[in-house]
């Protein structure tokens, strides 16, 4: 098989990539830069913007299948980016998918498109869209993801995967940041409620990729639907922050501020740099906020059931390799 793997070159879609690699599949990958640690595992390398639908196009051509994973990630900047990279993004995927005959779109959403900024505690794929997104991210990636599922025919079957907080060696998101911040000493906790997140391994999010793709054809039993992804394995949050800080070598979080009070930063600081046209992005925003003081942990009984998602990689052993790995890169 063939396969294109938008967004290759990123920290999840090298991951999907080397699984491919590895089972024998040849893969292409797309995205804007050139992965010279890609082009020597012998990948085909095609570059432009999502938004440039003659690209896209051309990238599909030839492909048996599309993991749809690049798209423009963060809690902050110009909404007309998001939306040139996840929603026109996924337009053109959709129409070169049509153009070339593909028949199976794997598309990697996020669980943040249904968060309404309460807790969300062993929901299931039922819970609805929200009337109201306080980041342009989930707001951009929730419509993309109904593109998707409505693109679901008989000429082509799609489903979307829902990771949360990918994590692992190589993570070049959310570890940096958190240890980043921390090295800062800016972190802070947010409320002192034990509120339960679930994350998900990097080589856990990718197998669930190939099984969920492997399921899927026309007429299948994941075709057309949405799946959250995680561990299984729900912590507190400020637990899972003190783990990654551990394995940098840091100390823990141990300063507390309100909810209330971190929503209201978030709101200020998002109007001054709006207004001032600051660079960078504010030390909170209502999102974020939002994030860290709700709980976040899912059923993950559809993806077990439809396409035999089970975590290869405990929450522990996946924390060690990357202590490990944190270590080398750090006397390297």
């Amino acid at each position: 098989m063939k396969a294109l793997v938008t967004g290759g070159g990123g920290f999840l879609g090298q991951a999907i990539v080397k699984l491919l690699i590895e089972r024998g599949d040849t893969v292409r990958t797309f995205s804007r830069h050139p992965h010279p640690a890609l082009t020597a595992l012998g990948v085909e390398h095609c570059r432009g913007e999502l938004s440039d639908a003659t690209a896209v196009s051309d990238a599909v051509k030839g492909c048996a299948m599309v993991f749809h994973v690049a798209a423009k990630a963060g809690v902050w900047g110009p909404y007309e980016a998001f939306y040139q990279a996840n929603v026109v993004g996924t337009r053109n995927v959709i129409a070169a998918c049509r153009q070339h005959g593909i028949e199976r779109l794997v598309y990697t959403s996020s669980p943040s498109v249904v968060f309404d900024g309460h807790d969300m505690e062993g929901v299931d794929e039922s819970v609805p869209y929200p009337q109201h997104f306080e980041a342009f991210y989930p707001q951009t990636k929730a419509e993309a993801e109904q593109l998707v599922l409505q693109a679901n025919d008989a000429a082509l079957a799609t489903v979307a995967l829902r990771p949360h907080l990918i994590w692992g060696p190589g993570d070049n998101h959310l570890v940096p940041r958190i240890l980043q911040r921390g090295a800062q000493g800016q972190l802070r906790r947010i409320g002192h409620r034990d509120c339960l997140a679930d994350t998900i391994y990097i080589d856990n999010a990718a197998q669930a990729h190939l099984q969920a793709a492997d399921r899927l054809a026309i007429g299948s039993v994941v075709a057309g639907k949405a799946y959250f992804l995680s561990q299984g394995e729900p912590l507190p949050i400020w637990e899972i922050v003190n783990r990654i800080l551990a394995a940098g070598g840091l100390p823990p979080v141990t300063r507390t501020i309100s909810p209330r009070i971190a929503y209201c930063a978030g709101a200020v600081l998002e109007t001054v740099y709006r207004l001032l046209r600051l660079s960078g992005e504010p030390r909170m925003t209502r999102f974020v906020a939002r994030e860290l003081s709700t709980a976040h942990w899912f059923d993950l009984g559809a993806a077990q059931r439809d396409f035999g998602y089970a975590p290869q990689v405990s929450f522990d052993v996946g924390m060690e390799r990357l202590r490990l790995w944190l270590t080398t890169n750090r006397t390297t």
